[in-house]
């Protein structure tokens, strides 16, 4: 017999079974077992934050390509925008500078919350499903993931026990200023990364601290590569998140610092190489995208928001978020809009944390400098979110507020001051997170006492579903792909009336589109404020600016010729294939009869009239 023949598979060895296989899956399916069994009671905790999640976003589904927040639909229109366009980069046609919008001159994405990390990260779900889906399942997973984070920083660093740490995360995931920002501002939402950082902040000092010990050199260097990295990814997530990150820990570094001298004295040579050598690798990889955002084509480098406008209002602080469910809509005029209310606690939740902080202040080490550093920053932050100017009851004091100080400075002026509130949902969580765990190590009344305050004051401040509603279908000019018989993919397609950050809605073709066309002007941040100052769009041409009147006003204007070359003139300068306008728009046939003075008979395409130009 030969040796093919010998060790040729027959019937019997078919059925054999390895005993050495079957063991090592065994073994495996021990090991998973067992994980599950130790980690049971955190998986419990994140399948509360997922429901939790779901709860809150759940008027998107089971359709989110018609539903839209009911709240910010404008908002959410351009986000779903960017998320088309960070999916390009699957295709390889993704640059910071995209001529997708505002053609001829493109848009800085650097210079827009464009959430590129995250865009890119789920370009799949995009170009599979659209960008509604993703937008959709961002509104809730962000919330979710910044619970889960906070809850692994509490019970992994902090050592709490699990109840308290799922209270205090539940606060930092879901908290009144967190929902509220979910009316479509995904970059604020997108907080999963602050835990890690202020882990690796953490795990940097302890580090740098020699102790008895030598200074641990290799874990002072992983924690200021992974320091780096952390912060470099934010950065392309959400720079103003990271921002008021930054602020809080200075704050609370500083404050712990005075707190335990001795600590400073043995850990800040080497925490603060550490931090310079994190900075530094940052760098190297920021460097180009940062001065793409301040001095690249299209970029800005100041703020167009007014901190006087957008501040909190004092009272604010103490009213109930109408989000919440024993809200009331009457306190939504303490604030600029639905996605703000970043500072409505709610009296309850403010006076248990306030009693949770005295009460901790008074228990001693090793948790007092930690204490008195969050309780610092959360009135720093709370004191900057009131603006230049203390706004009580929607009136105007001549107090001035701390802000003023910072007003004017680089950087600090493009964040609005009453998103400095929303710095103020983690260390509140963090104090009520180390009140409850100290209690369930306490005997007596508190072991009881405490997790049910706590619990009653964050039921006061528990979520209601954000309202949506539905959308108006897209015109089959564009769901159909009808458009490809108007412009070429990467042409510039003319809607009629153009969008502009009011009334963006015209972006919705180029999202359905996969943006495979551009479009002109549009909602976006660009130079086009006094002396190339930011300002929100652009300037509209002069027959984009007749267009529009057109759609709100109704009418037939009398055309010339000089507006017939200024037409045409309009139409090189933005580069455009085609133009169109479709049934559903604003005074439809007014548009049309305007458009053939302008350009001559339409071709009639789907539910829309075109003009090639």
């Amino acid at each position: 017999m030969t040796s093919a023949a010998r060790t040729a598979p027959g019937p019997d060895r078919d059925l054999t079974v390895d005993p050495t296989r079957s063991a090592t899956a065994g073994s495996r399916l021990a090991r998973w077992r067992s994980l599950l069994r130790q980690h049971r009671a955190d998986l419990v905790v994140v399948l509360v934050f997922l429901l939790l999640a779901g709860w809150v976003s759940h008027e998107l589904w089971p359709d989110p390509s018609g539903r839209v927040l009911a709240l910010n639909p404008a908002d959410q229109t351009l986000y779903e925008w960017f998320l088309a366009v960070d999916a390009r980069a699957l295709h390889g046609d993704f640059h910071l500078l995209t001529d997708k919008l505002n053609a001829p001159d493109g848009v800085n994405l650097m210079t827009n919350t464009t959430v590129i990390a995250i865009g890119v990260l789920l370009a799949p779900v995009t170009l599979l499903f659209g960008a509604p889906v993703t937008f959709a399942l961002l509104v809730g997973a962000n919330l979710a993931g910044t619970a889960v984070a906070w809850y692994l920083l509490f019970t992994r660093t902090l050592r709490a026990r699990r109840i308290a740490a799922a209270l205090g995360a539940g606060l930092c995931g879901f908290g009144p200023g967190m929902v509220s920002q979910s009316n479509s501002h995904l970059h604020m939402t997108a907080q999963w990364l602050v835990p890690v950082i202020v882990w690796l902040v953490v795990r940097l000092l302890r580090a740098a601290d020699p102790g008895p010990g030598p200074l641990d050199r290799r874990r002072l260097v992983s924690s200021a590569v992974g320091l780096a990295a952390a912060v470099t990814v934010q950065i392309f997530v959400g720079e103003e998140v990271l921002f008021l990150a930054a602020v809080t820990l200075l704050v609370m570094t500083v404050t712990y610092g005075l707190a335990d001298r001795n600590l400073v004295r043995r850990a800040l040579p080497g925490f603060a190489g550490g931090l310079l050598l994190a900075a530094g690798l940052a760098l190297v990889v920021l460097g180009r995208p940062l001065w793409f955002q301040f001095a690249g084509p299209q970029g800005v480098a100041d703020g167009m928001f007014s901190p006087h406008y957008f501040s909190a209002d004092l009272r604010s602080w103490w009213t109930l978020s109408p989000l919440s469910v024993l809200g009331d809509d009457t306190s939504a005029r303490l604030t600029t809009g639905p996605a703000e209310y970043n500072t409505f606690l709610g009296l309850p939740l403010l006076l248990v944390t306030t009693g949770c902080a005295l009460w901790l202040s008074l228990s001693g080490r090793p948790r007092r400098p930690l204490v008195v550093a969050c309780v610092v920053a959360a009135l720093t932050m709370g004191a900057l979110s009131l603006g230049p100017q203390v706004v009580l009851d929607g009136d105007r004091t001549a107090l001035p507020g701390p802000y003023a100080l910072l007003a004017g400075l680089p950087v600090v002026d493009g964040a609005l001051p009453t998103r400095f509130g929303l710095a103020v949902l983690p260390l509140a969580g963090t104090l009520l997170a180390l009140a409850v765990d100290r209690a369930l190590r306490c005997p007596g009344r508190a072991r009881r006492l405490v997790p049910a305050v706590v619990g009653a004051a964050l039921l006061t401040a528990f979520p209601t579903p954000l309202p949506a509603t539905d959308r108006p279908a897209l015109p089959e000019f564009i769901s159909g792909g009808h458009w490809r018989e108007c412009v070429r993919p990467g042409g510039v397609l003319v809607p009629v009336p153009a969008a502009t950050p009011k009334e963006p809605w015209p972006m919705r073709w180029a999202t359905a589109a996969g943006v495979r066309f551009a479009i002109p002007e549009g909602f976006f941040i660009g130079p086009y404020g006094s002396g190339g100052s930011a300002a929100m769009g652009t300037f509209k041409r002069p027959t984009s600016e007749l267009l529009a009147d057109v759609a709100r006003h109704g009418g037939e204007p009398v055309v010339d010729e000089r507006q017939r070359r200024q037409a045409r003139a309009d139409a090189d300068h933005w580069g455009a294939s085609c133009v169109a306008v479709t049934d559903d728009a604003p005074h439809a046939e007014s548009l049309r009869r305007t458009l053939v003075q302008l350009y001559g008979p339409g071709t009639r395409i789907a539910d829309a009239w075109t003009w090639r130009v």
